[in-house]
């Protein structure tokens, strides 16, 4: 009986002992885990540091390029070129950036002025491309131009809002937007229908990619003699 109370005794004398030694074990495995992963980021870091600053400094100096080369193509608009067209027909003048070139017919009866201005160069008119910039004077007269809009402006592809050029006094147009020009290829752009007399001036944009040169170098700096 005295040998079995013994072994007994050091069994539990065992079981107290290896309890607090489990208890070493997994914080030791834990701590060496963490000390291999913490390694492991620091060769990371260590190894690919150059590479994360290179990185870095190429994404802000691409971002610096983008915002300079938009900055410098504004400022190469400057200063605004002109043109100004017959006193027969309102002496319409037209300012617009250096930048762009144009090209004007004012040889048909039908449109006396027939104005194309673009970017670089004037696209051929058989193109089929969009102009940055479109101004014609049309022997129709205002009533008869603004009617050829009125179903779209009906059926809500395009807005129609009262329109005044900030240079010219007493005459009020009509500005129309949305999906005009079923001949370009979005459709999409705004033109200004102004009376000029018996004729209708038009001012246009046939695509909302150049609305933002129309809206700030275009419209502000428009003039004719009513």
């Amino acid at each position: 009986m005295s040998s079995m109370k013994k072994i007994a005794g050091d069994q539990r004398g065992v079981n107290v002992l290896l309890l607090p030694l489990v208890l070493l074990l997994v914080l030791f495995l834990g701590a060496v885990g963490f000390s291999v992963w913490a390694y492991g980021s620091q060769q990371d870091y260590k190894n690919n540091t150059d590479a994360k600053i290179a990185t870095a400094v190429a994404a802000d100096k691409q971002s610096v390029q983008a915002a300079d080369a938009k900055q410098y193509a504004e400022a190469a608009k400057s200063p605004l070129k002109s043109y100004t067209g017959p006193d027969a027909y309102g002496s319409v003048k037209v300012e617009y950036p250096k930048t762009w070139s144009a090209y004007v017919d004012t040889s048909s009866s039908s449109t006396p002025l027939d104005a194309y201005f673009h970017e670089d160069y004037v696209p051929s008119t058989q193109s089929k491309l969009t102009y940055n910039l479109r101004v014609q004077v049309d022997t129709q007269s205002y009533d008869n131009v603004l009617s050829q809009y009125a179903s779209k402006v009906k059926n809500g592809t395009v807005t129609a809002t009262p329109y005044s050029l900030p240079n010219v006094t007493g005459v009020t147009g009509t500005m129309l937007a949305g999906n005009i020009f079923n001949s370009s290829q979005s459709g999409a752009g705004t033109i200004v229908l102004l009376p000029l007399r018996a004729n209708t001036l038009e001012i246009w944009t046939e695509s909302n990619d150049y609305l933002s040169d129309f809206n700030t170098y275009i419209l502000p700096n428009l003039t004719f003699s009513p």
